[in-house]
C-alpha cells in the first residue's frame, strides 16, 4: 500500500493524497470487488467501527464485544510465527479507480484500486480481529509489517451494507469442539487428552473424535470434547511433573472410573452396543464424565499417592446410572433430556459425593437447598 498526491481531474479527495493498494479485481453478483494484503498497521488508522450509540436499525454491524479482544491479541502475542487471520470484508463510501497492468488477458484482473484518503471504511466482517490487530500493535509494533487481506465492495448505502453483514454470517456454522480439541496442537489441556485416548483401553476405539453430539446408530461411547472437559477438571490445579505424569494420572483414574461402570467394559467386549448403553445410561454423557472428573479432583487434592484416592472410588459401584432412576430427575436429566448446564453439573457432583460421604462445599451445598426447595 502506498499514500500518494492524487492527479486525477475530479478527485473527492480535499488534501489531494489517497490510498494506492495492489489488488486482484473480482466479480460477484454482477457488482466488481477488490483483493488487497493491508499491512497491520494501516488497519486500526482506516477501518472504523460503527458507531455504538446508533441504534442497530442504522447500524451496519454488530456492537463489538471488547471482552473477546484480549484473548485474541494474546493470541497473535503468543504466536508471532504462526498465527492465522482471515480476511477482512470492507465496504468503501467513496471512488475505488482500478488500474490493471495489462489492458486484456489475465493481466486484466491485476493492478492497484485507487483510494481517496477521506473515503470511509465500514468493516462489514472481522470487526473483532481489526481490534485484536490494534490491541497487539500496541504490545508489538514490529507486527506492522505484516499483512492481511481485505476485500473491498463498494459502499451501496446503508440496506446494502447491513444485507452483506447479514449474508456473511447467516451461514457461519463454528467447528464442533471435538475436532477443535483434536487439531489444536498449542493447547497442553488437548494433547494430554489426545495422549489418553490413545494409550487408555477405556477409551481407544471409544471416542469420537470429530463431532461433539453423537447420532442414536453412532458405536461410540464418547466424544472428545467430554472427555477433554472431564480430564480438565479433573486435573485442575494438580501440580504435576510435565505432561508424561498428567497423562499417566488421567489414565489411572478412568481406568479406576472404568473398574466400576460394568457397562462400558460390555461395550468393549462387544457384549452390549454402544447405543443402547446411551440410550439406557448417563454414565458416557458429558455431564457424568465431568462430575466425575470434578469428584476425582476433590479426591486427587486430598490424597497423596493412587493407594490413597482409588479406593475412595470404590463406592461408585453402587450408583445407578440408569436413565430410570427418580434421582436423576431435575438433577442430571430435565425434562426427559440429559442436561449439561452448569448447575445440573453440580447437582450431579453432590449426588456422587453422597455415595462416596464427601462433604458439599458452600457452593455445591447452595445448588443442594435450591434444588431440594424445587427453585429454577
Amino acid at each position: 500500500m502506498a499514500t500518494r498526491a492524487s492527479t486525477k481531474p475530479g478527485s473527492r479527495t480535499s488534501s489531494g493524497f489517497e490510498y494506492v493498494f495492489p489488488a486482484i479485481r473480482g466479480v460477484q453478483a454482477g457488482r466488481e470487488f477488490y483483493v488487497s494484503m493491508c499491512p497491520l498497521r494501516l488497519i486500526p488508522k482506516i477501518f472504523l467501527f460503527d458507531d455504538e450509540e446508533l441504534a442497530a436499525e442504522v447500524r451496519a454491524q454488530r456492537v463489538l464485544n471488547k471482552g473477546r479482544l484480549p484473548a485474541l491479541a494474546k493470541y497473535i502475542l503468543d504466536n508471532p510465527d504462526d498465527y492465522v487471520f482471515s480476511a477482512l470484508t470492507a465496504s468503501v463510501d467513496g471512488e475505488m479507480a482500478f488500474e490493471s497492468i495489462h489492458d486484456e488477458g489475465p493481466g486484466m484482473r491485476a493492478g492497484q484500486i485507487r483510494i481517496p484518503m477521506d473515503a470511509r471504511f465500514l468493516i462489514n466482517d472481522g470487526q473483532h480481529r481489526r481490534g485484536a490487530i490494534e490491541l497487539a500493535l500496541r504490545e508489538n509494533p514490529d507486527l506492522g509489517d505484516e499483512t492481511i487481506a481485505v476485500v473491498f465492495f463498494h459502499d451501496a448505502g446503508l440496506a446494502r451494507c447491513q444485507q452483506m453483514f447479514a449474508d456473511l454470517n447467516r451461514h457461519a456454522v463454528r467447528p464442533p469442539r471435538s475436532i477443535g480439541v483434536l487439531y489444536d496442537h498449542r493447547d497442553e489441556d488437548s494433547a494430554l487428552v489426545r495422549l489418553l485416548v490413545l494409550r487408555s483401553s477405556v477409551f481407544t476405539g471409544n471416542v469420537e473424535m470429530e463431532k461433539s453430539t453423537l447420532s442414536s446408530s453412532s458405536r461410540k461411547l464418547f466424544t472428545l470434547s467430554a472427555l477433554y472437559f472431564a480430564t480438565q477438571s479433573l486435573l485442575q490445579g494438580i501440580e504435576l511433573e510435565g505432561q508424561e505424569e498428567a497423562v499417566a494420572l488421567a489414565q489411572a483414574f478412568w481406568e479406576t472410573i472404568d473398574a466400576t461402570i460394568p457397562e462400558w467394559r460390555l461395550v468393549r467386549e462387544r457384549k452390549l452396543s454402544a447405543p443402547e448403553i446411551r440410550r439406557d445410561f448417563i454414565h458416557s454423557h458429558g455431564i457424568a464424565l465431568h462430575a466425575l472428573g470434578r469428584l476425582g479432583n476433590a479426591l486427587l487434592r486430598e490424597s497423596k499417592s493412587p493407594k490413597d484416592w482409588k479406593p475412595r472410588l470404590t463406592p461408585l459401584e453402587r450408583v445407578d446410572w440408569s436413565r430410570a432412576n427418580q434421582d436423576w430427575a431435575g438433577r442430571a436429566i430435565v425434562a426427559g433430556r440429559v442436561s449439561k448446564n452448569h448447575q445440573n453439573v453440580t447437582l450431579t457432583v453432590n449426588y456422587l459425593r453422597h455415595h462416596l460421604r464427601l462433604p458439599l462445599g458452600a457452593e455445591e451445598q447452595r445448588v443442594e437447598e435450591a434444588y431440594v426447595r424445587g427453585d429454577e
